[in-house]
């Protein structure tokens, strides 16, 4: 849990709290982790609602960004919610995070939405990006190369 919280606080201006992020470990939740060299370098938090699976959080600790950490865990959470027979993934992006939109964008994820003033920011509130992506069954991936 340390180690989670670590990497969330090192990711977000406003992070999860840890009352928060344990209750999102058990229950309706699933998660991956993606450890180089034993070490935590990044994670995800999906949920399940019916049919359904949203992708609650993804980080990847900084000194680990930008060499295809988000990439994998972003592939293992659609594997998974392919496996458990999931039809459609959602979640929400900050509109300014634009290179996690670029991730989402390249997994096939398209906008749905916006749900204004969303998220905490410096300046008060930040609209959401509201993303989705419907998976289709019987296909090789649902990645674009």
């Amino acid at each position: 849990m340390n180690s989670l919280m670590a990497i969330e606080t090192a990711c977000h201006d406003f992070p999860w709290s840890e009352k928060t992020m344990h209750s999102c470990l058990s229950g309706r939740y699933f998660n991956g982790a993606l450890y180089v060299q034993n070490e935590l370098v990044g994670f995800y938090i999906g949920e399940v609602a019916g049919p359904d699976h949203t992708l609650m959080d993804i980080c990847v600790a900084p000194p680990h960004q930008g060499q295809g950490h988000a990439k994998a865990l972003l592939s293992d959470f659609i594997a998974a919610s392919e496996q458990a027979g999931a039809e459609n993934l959602f979640l929400e992006v900050r509109e300014s995070n634009v290179s996690a939109i670029a991730l989402y964008q390249w997994a096939g994820f398209t906008e749905a939405g916006v749900r204004k003033n969303y998220y905490p920011s410096a300046n008060g509130k930040e609209d959401a990006i509201l993303m989705a992506l419907t998976l289709s069954f019987g296909s090789e991936s649902t990645l674009l190369s």
